[in-house]
């Protein structure tokens, strides 16, 4: 099993791969950059390198998640700063020696038809990923709305994936929170999520999962991450179905749980190797 969590990199990219060794970590997440910003940075290469390679001998694995703004459907003004920012995150990552960028699934685009949205995606994934030849890949992030939203449903992943012109470039991460909020994964219906995942192809490419507890009920398309074990609305014995599951074993499980509630990210490390680890 790979648990592990956010990290900072503000003591860079080396520094974050030392940090979340340190906490027990077999697998961690990060910002390429300023989360705030779809600015392109000049990054320390030789840093870059020093993770990767760090991360070799460690055996620790890495995915990065672009910056909140980034959007797959974004406004005309913003579409090619987007394109380089992702560009950027996936350079950065790839000397990192991370898997795969995590991007959000797209939204509504305000006035158009909902095909019109999907297009967009399809589009920008393209001129994303058209010149690329790296390792690292795009990873579609699932959504947190109420049923009956965008991006919320294996179909729409995978669908999107197969209609790109370069499929093999790109691959999936889970939010177990977005899921549980969509009403996707109710808790109680993960054989039958799994069916339909590897019907669809889809369990094959995911590489990453945002391992969140839910502090709403399912179906109310809230996102608000809750710790594992503690003031969330998945049980234990709920998360140990998706956990354990023959299609999750190469899997790398990042948690994005909050700290205000006492609980550290080394301490919930710990915990969930005591309980999952085989």
């Amino acid at each position: 099993m790979r648990f592990g969590c956010h990290v900072s990199i503000r003591n860079g990219y080396i520094g974050a791969a030392k940090h979340a060794y340190s906490l027990g970590a077999r697998a961690y997440q990060y910002f390429p950059k300023n989360p705030r910003s779809l600015s392109v940075k000049d990054f320390n290469r030789g840093d870059a390198a020093s993770c990767k390679a760090f991360c070799k001998e460690n055996d620790l694995i890495s995915v990065a998640h672009t910056p909140y703004p980034t959007s797959l459907t974004p406004s005309l003004d913003k579409k090619e700063i987007t394109i380089q920012s992702l560009k950027n995150d996936l350079e950065i990552a790839d000397a990192c020696g991370s898997l795969g960028v995590v991007v959000h699934f797209g939204s509504p685009i305000p006035g158009e038809e909902p095909l019109a949205s999907y297009q967009m995606m399809i589009h920008m994934l393209n001129a994303v990923l058209q010149d690329w030849d790296g390792d690292c890949k795009i990873l579609l992030e699932n959504n947190a709305g109420r049923p009956g939203s965008m991006g919320i449903t294996l179909e729409e992943l995978v669908q999107v994936r197969n209609l790109s012109e370069h499929p093999e470039k790109i691959g999936f991460c889970l939010d177990t929170c977005h899921a549980f909020a969509s009403g996707l994964w109710n808790g109680d219906n993960w054989v039958d999520l799994e069916e339909k995942g590897m019907e669809l192809g889809y369990f094959e490419h995911l590489l990453a999962v945002h391992l969140n507890n839910s502090r709403y009920a399912s179906g109310e398309g809230k996102d608000r991450h809750a710790n594992i074990f503690h003031n969330g609305h998945i049980t234990e014995e709920q998360f140990s179905k998706l956990v354990q599951s023959e299609v999750m074993k190469d899997v790398a499980f990042v948690l994005e749980t909050p700290s205000e509630y006492g609980v550290t990210h080394e301490e919930e490390i710990k915990e969930l190797y005591e309980k999952w680890e085989s």
